[in-house]
């Protein structure tokens, strides 16, 4: 057999280093809590129509200068289709923002094709509605794992989901990032992808139960996460390339989904490893809690 790496050994100091950023990532989401965007808090929402393409970063740089540095500018559909969003219930906001772009570059005059505000009451029920989505994905998570294994292996699963989806929040409150729709998908994504990371390593756990009969329960989760670790690997370092490529070249838009998923990746894969797996170990998982109990057959016949 090939050496193996003594994972376990340093699982006390692993538990520590959660604990400390479990703990200072709640603490921030308390004292300081999530900078909800517009999405979640409401605004009014500007339609533009250029004559010809224009830079996003020109408008925002445009905005900023007269005076509304807190618009989300995005692209909507041709480029000469602009979408611009403010912390602002002011019916005549869009004429002003028209006139505030069209002084400053007068040969690609920018024109107003709608004005709609979003009540405060609409992001508050797109924040609990994600928020429960979250927590009916994590309990249909439980159920799924512990009906595939055992129980003890759900919520080995579900806790290390958890500590993922904490430590993204944890950074979006502690650095006062933008919390917005797209945020919100990525920390869904997170769920699913460190939860594969997790079942692949299960998988090996329950597998190797059957053919490495003299040895423990530590002993397997570290031959287990040996050989499933090129894998993990692969994968994990292969998905964080793409985002650093998406976080490089996607733009402003798409830069906090883009670190919300980064967070995630790395969080997700420590997780399966120092949360998942030693959570087996704390509830004493054993061979027989794998075994189908045995039914006993009651002759009916008179």
């Amino acid at each position: 057999m090939k050496r193996v790496i003594n994972f376990m050994g340093i699982r006390n100091i692993a538990f520590a280093c959660t604990v400390i950023l479990t703990v200072l990532s709640l603490g921030s989401l308390a004292i300081k809590g999530l900078n909800f965007g517009l999405d979640f808090t409401g605004g009014t929402l500007i339609e533009l129509s250029y004559e010809s393409p224009v830079e996003l970063e020109e408008v925002r740089e445009r905005l900023a200068e007269q005076g509304y540095p807190e618009a989300v500018v995005q692209s909507f559909g041709a480029t000469t289709d602009v979408l611009v969003r403010m912390p602002s219930d002011d019916p005549q906001l869009g004429v002003r923002i028209a006139e505030a772009l069209d002084s400053e570059d007068a040969g690609n005059a920018a024109t107003v094709k709608r004005v709609e505000f979003v009540g405060p009451a609409v992001g508050e029920e797109l924040r609990d509605q994600g928020g429960l989505g979250m927590l009916l994905a994590l309990g249909g998570i439980l159920v799924y794992v512990a009906f595939r294994f055992q129980w003890k292996f759900g919520f080995g699963a579900v806790i290390s989901l958890f500590h993922d989806v904490i430590i993204a929040l944890g950074v979006f409150s502690f650095f006062q990032l933008t919390f917005d729709l797209t945020v919100l998908a990525a920390v869904l994504a997170i769920i699913g992808y460190s939860l594969n990371d997790t079942i692949v390593i299960f998988d090996r756990i329950r597998e190797n139960f059957r053919m490495l009969r003299k040895a423990d329960l530590i002993e397997n989760i570290n031959i287990s996460t040996t050989q499933t670790l090129l894998r993990t690997l692969a994968t994990s370092i292969s998905t964080l390339l793409a985002i650093l490529a998406l976080m490089v070249f996607g733009g402003e838009n798409l830069w906090g989904f883009s670190l919300a998923l980064f967070v995630g990746v790395l969080a997700g894969t420590y997780s399966s490893v120092y949360i998942a797996s030693p959570i087996l170990i704390w509830l004493k998982l054993t061979r027989e809690d794998l075994i189908p109990p045995v039914t006993e057959e009651v002759d009916e016949r008179p």
